[in-house]
């Protein structure tokens, strides 16, 4: 051929050759197999951009009732400190609990009802008027002629003998990948810190009430002590199942729900731990750095494809070798590049949990 045909060719070789082909599903396709695999683990993550914020994680804030406990409480002691009969404590109880969607509140309910039944009580359960909910302290009402509390510390104000200690599951797979965690709950402190200690939460803040939650999880993004990390790119989650979570969980970098949890948190989340299960946070967490790694090693390669194509497709090696890279080749070889970033992408599927946290019960935290 001559110098014209042999131009021409190089030409459609390298415009064939820098088409950036493979960089299209470097991304798009890794996040679609992420996604799924990580809905077969039993973590729905809600798309890309959540994905991708999680990986940059270092710091975990969980809720306590309802995320590391059963959020199933049942009364196991009853002490009574003032001069009123039990009686006229489980008339109130009854009276105002059964209106209280408050899972501490049903314990109660249940624990009354069994002492109705166990000492053959008969009296007279009154209907509470003028109920009022007060969030993160108790209910009121007006029971007869008197008005009845029903509530924690900060709405009685009294001092309880004693405090009932929750029971938490394993250790966190959390200090392993290098990852700050908090307890925030609406439980009193010395609840609070048993299950801190129990499951090895580096951090505990009690008596918070749901709107203090969210600003403590403002705090923890631009706290002195993890602003560095925050301005080096590091997010902030929020693990929580209710209601009352739904603020912190929005103001977190990446809300977590367990799937378990109330509609609300559910759709205020970036991520829904379906098995509701803690080990998934580590799995959620994980599986995003994962990806990331995935979809870096995806850009490297197609990249790196067109980097070392190009100039054989110009025609660098003709003069020296005779060898030429015709325009049909170019595309085989494109065609080729894609195909290699779209296994790579679905070699996600052979993603396994983390091995510090394979050889651990699958089942829900206690």
């Amino acid at each position: 051929m001559d110098k014209f045909e042999l131009a021409l060719q190089c030409g459609m070789s390298v415009l064939v050759v820098a088409c950036p082909c493979a960089l299209g599903p470097a991304t798009p396709t890794t996040v679609m197999v992420a996604t799924g695999k990580g809905a077969s683990q039993g973590v729905i993550i809600k798309g890309g951009n959540e994905l991708e914020k999680a990986h940059k994680v270092k710091t975990v804030v969980l809720d306590k009732t309802g995320t590391l406990t059963v959020g199933k409480p049942v009364v196991v002691n009853a002490v009574m400190q003032c001069s009123s009969p039990i009686a006229q404590w489980r008339s109130y109880v009854l009276s105002l609990l059964p209106q209280s969607e408050q899972p501490i509140a049903k314990s109660v309910v249940e624990h009354a009802k069994r002492l109705l039944k166990t000492f053959g009580s008969t009296e007279h359960v009154m209907e509470a008027k003028d109920f009022e909910v007060h969030t993160g302290a108790g209910v009121s009402g007006r029971v007869g002629d008197k008005m009845g509390l029903v509530g924690n510390k900060r709405l009685m104000r009294i001092i309880m003998s004693s405090e009932a200690r929750g029971c938490a599951g394993h250790l966190l797979s959390l200090h392993s990948m290098n990852i700050t965690s908090i307890l925030v709950t609406g439980d009193n402190w010395a609840t609070a810190a048993a299950i801190a200690k129990e499951v090895g939460i580096d951090k505990v803040y009690a008596e918070t009430d749901p709107l203090g939650k969210a600003d403590r999880i403002k705090e923890f993004r631009y706290d002195c002590e993890i602003v560095t990390r925050v301005m080096k790119g590091m997010a902030v989650a929020m693990v929580g199942d209710g209601i009352n979570d739904s603020p912190a969980l929005v103001a977190a970098d990446v809300g977590m729900a367990i799937g378990a949890g109330s509609d609300v948190a559910i759709e205020a989340a970036d991520i829904v731990l379906m098995k509701s299960n803690l080990e998934d946070v580590v799995t959620a967490i994980d599986l995003s750095r994962k990806t990331m790694s995935r979809i870096r090693l995806n850009y490297v390669w197609a990249l790196g494809y067109n980097i070392l194509v190009k100039p054989v497709a110009a025609g660098v090696l003709f003069p020296f070798t005779g060898i030429r890279l015709p325009p049909w080749l170019a595309g085989a070889c494109m065609a080729a590049s894609s195909l290699s970033v779209l296994c790579s992408s679905l070699l996600l599927q052979s993603y396994k949990k983390p091995l510090h946290i394979q050889s651990v019960s699958n089942g829900k935290f206690a």
